[in-house]
């Protein structure tokens, strides 16, 4: 593995991990179940992103964003 490679996987994996506290800050302040799905499980608590896309749509493109950074890294 190159260090570009490194770098952008790097990269994805830290726009993951802050999409993840995103959605749990905005799961939590909408309902109590979804926090905890989101919590418990985070690919289901990214299902609330796409049944909410007005409140939790910046999580979901840091998301995409950071799934994009893995991928080219690869």
């Amino acid at each position: 593995m190159d260090a570009s490679s490194a770098l952008l996987m790097t990269l994805g994996a830290a726009s993951l991990l802050v999409s993840w506290i995103l959605l749990l800050t905005v799961s939590w302040k909408e309902d109590y179940a979804w926090g905890l799905f989101s919590t418990l499980l985070p690919p289901v608590g990214y299902f609330y992103c796409l049944f909410r896309l007005d409140k939790a749509g910046q999580t979901l493109m840091v998301a995409i964003i950071g799934w994009i950074l893995i991928f080219l890294g690869w």
